[in-house]
């Protein structure tokens, strides 16, 4: 009888059964079920098992610099992207553990079809460690960081069009070889020689990952910089960066559908788009409800397998406040506050949005507290938590409509209004009636007409507007008035066919007639989406 294996024989024998893909993906997945620590565990055991395990490893790491904003972690992810980056380019990397297990028994010709997979593998990867890569740099905000980064990305995004190019041709080769061999399975279905793993080829089932895998980066270059303000695309452009809105929902769509371990991640960025993105820059136009059907179909699928994710359930919240359920969207956020009790983070965005939501229901004191912790323990935007700290205790003051002001200010240009109750809009509506402040004149009157737009009031909305705009006394406090003001009238005017003529023209008036305001990258972005919207309903 056998004695037993040795421990090496043991270990080579687990080794082999080991799909770095499967496991990968399981990796990400225990990452968005709250095991951060656990996910980071698991790539570091594997780290030097494949390339694709190494990538894990280091996206963990580059995710930790990220969530902590520490100088020390985000040297660290710099180092463990650079590694993976150099072990996918290195002359060996196809043949350490798992692509030499998988190989070292085979023909020359079955070597072929996992070297085609493997390179391609390992070039979308170090593609991706190049983008990571980028956004440290972006981090520092140093102009040399900035051009520096610019040229990273430009290098990614041609990997990124090669990999994608050369799968897609390889996925139509291989539909037509499947095509062409049914004859020749029906023939003699005991063949096995005639299968693809057996004579080289690479499987439709690969191919597919693999696609799913460049998807992920492919899509958010498209996704990205189809919002940049056209100001910034001649530079955009100079870099070789294109910008198709659908190929990048589609491309993500594919992402996250796939085997591979990006499809989670892909999932997580069609929710930030459909319920961050597109709401908060107006991507079509002043439809509130645009890409909510589309979150929710996500977060219904996804719910059994991510069903205590602190990320979900805050897109579900998301989705909710979005919907104006400001205290469904409250219970959500907490919750997800609280599975992140050890992602720092990840408890700040739902802080963030636990402050919002109590703003939204005027509730200061609740708003306060959150704005206040952001303040004090987070290293991104202190300067702005500061300001909404500060905006939220001049509620004291004697001045009442002042300070509602400042507050319905805010919930306007960061596009909450639309996320308000009709009793809250009202309430808001009537103090700001009694302001008789002359320097805010212009700002009273665009906040009033934004309210009234909310509330389905368009004549007195349009009658606001109009005033806005004339207003050149308040100018110099609050510049972006006028030109924010000829973009809602234009908006306004958009909806009716007699006067889209006159509602381009304001919105053509708001894009060139100004400039140097607060607030005008954000406000190109959304001229840009609804001058576009313009040219899909009446092309040029």
């Amino acid at each position: 009888m056998a004695g037993p294996d040795s421990p090496q024989q043991q270990v080579e024998e687990k080794a082999e059964q080991i799909d770095d893909a499967e496991l990968a993906f399981q990796g990400i997945n225990m990452l968005l079920n709250n095991g951060f620590r656990e996910s980071d565990e698991l790539f570091r055991r594997y780290r030097t098992h494949s390339p694709l395990m190494s990538f894990g490893a280091s996206f963990v790491s580059f995710l930790n610099a990220m969530m902590t904003f520490e100088e020390e972690k985000m040297q660290m992810a710099s180092d463990d992207l650079r590694t993976t980056e150099k072990l996918c380019e290195s002359d060996n990397a196809g043949v350490i553990e798992t692509i030499r297990n998988k190989i070292k028994k085979s023909m020359d010709s079955q070597r072929s079809g996992v070297e085609i997979v493997d390179r391609l593998q390992r070039q979308i990867i170090v593609a991706d460690c190049q983008v990571y890569l980028a956004v440290l740099s972006f981090v520092k905000q140093e102009l040399s960081a900035y051009i520096k980064g610019g040229w990273i990305l430009r290098k990614a995004w041609k990997m990124y069009n090669k990999c994608y190019s050369d799968i897609s041709q390889l996925q139509e080769a291989c539909c037509r070889r499947s095509s062409d061999q049914q004859g020749a399975l029906a023939s003699d279905q005991a063949n096995h020689n005639t299968s693809a793993e057996s004579s080289g080829r690479v499987t439709e089932e690969v191919l597919d990952r693999l696609k799913g895998s460049v998807s992920f980066g492919y899509g958010l270059f498209h996704l990205c910089i189809s919002m940049v303000p056209p100001h910034l695309l001649k530079i955009v452009n100079l870099l070789g960066f294109p910008g198709d809105r659908h190929q990048g929902l589609e491309s993500l769509a594919y992402a996250s559908e796939s085997k591979d371990m990006k499809a989670p991640l892909a999932t997580l960025a069609l929710l930030w788009y459909h319920t961050v993105v597109q709401p908060f820059f107006a991507l079509d136009g002043s439809d509130s409800q645009a890409g909510l059907l589309e979150a929710k179909a996500i977060l219904q699928k996804k719910a059994m397998v991510y069903p205590n994710s602190s990320l979900f359930i805050f897109f579900k919240g998301r989705v909710q406040r979005l919907e104006c359920q400001i205290n469904s969207a409250l219970a959500s956020f907490q919750d997800a506050l609280e599975f992140a009790s050890d992602q720092r983070e990840i408890q700040h965005v739902c802080l963030y949005e636990i402050g919002w939501c109590s703003m939204i229901e005027m509730n200061f004191e609740d708003a306060f507290r959150s704005f206040e912790r952001l303040k004090n323990e987070s290293r991104w935007s202190q300067c702005y938590y500061a300001y909404l700290t500060g905006d939220r205790l001049r509620k004291v003051s004697l001045t009442r409509e002042l300070c509602v002001l400042g507050v319905v200010e805010v919930l306007y240009l960061w596009k909450a209004l639309l996320n308000c109750s009709s009793s809250k809009l009202q309430l808001m509506n009537q103090v700001l009636q009694g302001l008789d402040e002359q320097s805010s004149l212009g700002l009273k009157h665009l906040l009033l007409g934004a309210i009234q737009k909310c509330l389905g009031n368009i004549k007195d909305a349009v009658q606001s507007f109009q005033l806005a705009a004339q207003d050149e006394y308040g100018r110099m406090n609050n510049s972006y008035v006028q030109p924010y003001s000829c973009y809602e009238l234009g908006c306004v005017l958009l909806a009716k066919p007699e006067t889209l003529s006159k509602g381009r023209s304001l919105l053509l008036q708001a894009k060139e007639n100004y400039a140097g305001y607060d607030f005008e990258n954000r406000l190109h972005v959304r001229i840009h989406s609804a001058l576009a919207s313009i040219k899909e309903v009446v092309p040029h």
